[in-house]
């Protein structure tokens, strides 16, 4: 999975659009291969960004947790700390 697709369901904020669509936007450069596709491929690359996103809010939305919401600055500073833990141990 790319590492910049990030987790969505269950922040307090909840996603926002944009969110979603670059989660999609990364999602369809990693199975197509291309990070910028030529002309040739250009609409096909966009008509699948925008499926992947309508997709992702639609699983977004549908979602349902008993669990508390995770606060996104919260969960920002973990994942800070994780990686200056992973350096730290290189």
């Amino acid at each position: 999975m790319c590492r910049s697709i990030k987790t969505l369901f269950n922040f307090d904020p909840p996603a926002t659009e944009e969110e979603v669509r670059a989660a999609a936007l990364q999602f369809v450069r990693k199975v197509s291969g291309f990070h910028t596709p030529s002309r040739a491929n250009e609409l096909a690359f966009e008509r699948a960004v925008d499926a992947v996103a309508s997709a992702a809010g639609t699983l977004l939305d549908s979602l349902r947790t008993s669990a508390p919401t995770k606060d996104r600055v919260i969960e920002a500073a973990k994942a800070r700390a994780r990686g200056a833990r992973a350096r730290e141990a290189r």
